[in-house]
């Protein structure tokens, strides 16, 4: 067989496609690998933001979960009072809220 051949020139070609990728897999970082000096500041960029989102997340549920508590408070003591009621017992005022 001669270099001639188109099947062995096919063959050459299919091994060189698939030997050039492999090159620019050396460029991809591994775990064994030593992280730049980058990696704590842009993990300290996170945290940061991290906390500056869940800081304004939760301010702004602040208003929301105080508001959702008081219905559901008041629920509460609808539905007790009625099955007091139903259950022949004296129901009660509730509370005045946050007493």
């Amino acid at each position: 067989m001669s270099d001639a051949d188109p099947l062995v020139q096919r063959v050459d070609a299919l091994l060189k496609r698939h030997a050039e990728p492999a090159a620019a897999v050396d460029d991809v970082p591994v775990l064994t690998e030593i992280v730049s000096a980058e990696a704590p500041a842009a993990e300290a960029l996170a945290l940061e933001l991290e906390r500056a989102v869940l800081a304004r997340v939760e301010k702004e549920l602040d208003g929301t979960l105080a508001a959702l508590r008081e219905v559901l408070r008041a629920a509460v003591a609808a539905a007790v009072a009625r099955e007091l009621e139903a259950r022949g017992f004296a129901a009660k005022t509730p509370p005045p809220p946050g007493g």
